[in-house]
This record gives structure tokens, sequence and C-alpha cells, in this order.
């Protein structure tokens, strides 16, 4: 399937591994012109070779950016004034119990999950609206639905995205401009995989039977039973970013297993 994405140019925060990575290499193969986001310029270096390489697409460029530092966001900024498509999905997560979350946390966890996705929004959002075409979506979680209670920090931040790609859906009626949100459940990603093998290794056991069990005990409800790859979180993102669905606004899009049990 062509997805129309040849001629667009997508940007994509938190790109050089895991879920993100994933995205660029999708728009990549199809055509699409990328650029990628690390918090160094070094990790930002190989990914883009290691892009190339992957899909013999050379239409990928890089920004090295901190989104915990407003100085090098507006360098950013500065940098790529504009683009096609904008993917908000750099975030962070840390399992940690209610009461040994300290404010600092709280307002850590906003600024780089919500925050980041804000500034970059409020810039490009705009100039897409005057050109009557653009995407945005917000790389939010299940867990903006169905708040964990080993990191309800982070769970709150998830529910934060939703309600902000919404409000901005409302500020596109009657344009070519759509806003949504993707809802990934547990994703085998890079921080996701050694965070799996850390527990495998203190408890002297396979990361299968770790991933057994935290299906069994924490997240019971998924339907696969069992994490989502990358890739599979990648391709729903990248068709909602195309011309293909330009009838799906203001959504929230689950691609989390059927962990959530209701309807809509």
């Amino acid at each position: 399937m062509d997805l129309k994405l040849a001629d667009k140019k997508a940007f994509i925060s938190g790109s050089t591994a895991g879920i993100g990575y994933a995205i660029a290499e999708r728009f990549l193969n199809e055509g699409a012109e990328v650029i990628i986001n690390g918090r160094s310029q070094k990790t930002v270096d190989l990914a883009i070779e290691s892009l190339k390489k992957a899909t013999g697409n050379q239409k990928v460029s890089g920004v090295a950016a901190d989104f915990a530092n407003s100085e090098e966001i507006n360098h950013l900024l500065e940098t790529i004034p504009e683009v096609d498509i904008l993917i908000n999905n750099t975030g962070i997560f840390e399992p940690k119990a209610f009461e040994d979350i300290p404010d600092e946390d709280w307002f850590r966890f906003f600024e780089i999950n919500v925050m980041s996705g804000i500034r970059l929004a409020r810039h490009y959002f705009p100039k897409m609206l005057s050109k009557n075409w653009g995407r945005i979506i917000f790389i939010s979680s299940e867990s903006g639905v169905f708040i964990p209670d080993e990191m309800i920090h982070y769970g709150m931040t998830k529910t934060a995205q939703i309600a902000v790609s919404r409000g901005l859906a409302e500020l596109t009626k009657g344009t070519e401009v759509t806003v949504n949100s993707i809802l990934p459940g547990p994703t085998k990603s890079k921080g996701v995989g050694t965070f799996i093998e850390d527990l495998a290794k203190s408890g002297n056991i396979s990361t299968k039977e770790v991933e057994a069990d935290f299906f069994k005990n924490m997240r019971p409800t998924s339907l696969i039973q069992r994490f989502a790859a990358v890739e599979e979180v990648a391709d729903t993102v990248v068709y909602f970013s195309s011309p293909l669905a330009s009838a799906t606004n203001g959504a929230a899009i689950r691609v989390e297993g059927g962990l959530v049990r209701s309807i809509l």
C-alpha cells in the first residue's frame, strides 16, 4: 500500500532508538524525508547512518536536543522551521511507589513527557493550519487510560497528552490538519528490554519467565499476553500520519493488545 508520504517531511522527537527509531525507519521506507532527534549528537549521527543503511533512503537528518533544556528546544525550532508531520514521541518512565515520588519527579515527568509536545505543537501547528495540511501525533500510552499503580506520575502525563491532542484537534475544524494520539501498550523498546533483562538477572530467571509473570500479575487483561514489537506501533503511527487517514481526527488510537477493557 502506498501511503502517499513521498513528498512529506516528518520530525520525530526521541527517535534514536525504540519506538521513535522504528517510526523513522517506516517513514523512510515510504519515501518520506525524516528528521530524527536524540539528546546527543553522537547518538543522532549513529542513528542516521543506521537508518540510511537499513532503508536506502538518504533523506534523513537529525538535530540533538534535550527536552529538559529550553535553550536546546529553541535551537531545534530555529533549525527546523517547518514540517508536514510532527510525532511527539519523547518520554521517560520509571516505576516508583506513589509515596516515594517527590514533587521534583512530578514536575520533571510533566516537563519532558507533556511540555515537549506542547512546545513543538505550538510552533508547528499554526504553520500546518496556514497551508491547510498537517499531521500531529502524540505517542501517549494505555497507561493514560489504565493508570499503572506502580508509576502514577507517568500515567498522569499520558492522560495529559490525550487531553492536549483532543483539544488541538478541536482547532482543526474544516481543515486538512489532523491531531491524534496513539496509545501503545507494553512494548519491547530498548528501555523496556533492558528493564526485563535486569529483572531476569536479579531474579535468576529467564526473560521469558519475566514476561510471563508481568502479564500474569501486572497486566492480566492483555489479550495478546506479550509485549508488542516497536514495528507494530510504528506501522500504526505512520498510517495515521498519512493522507490516507484523513478522516481520523481527535482520536485516541489503541495499539495495546486489548489490555484496556472498554468498548470506547
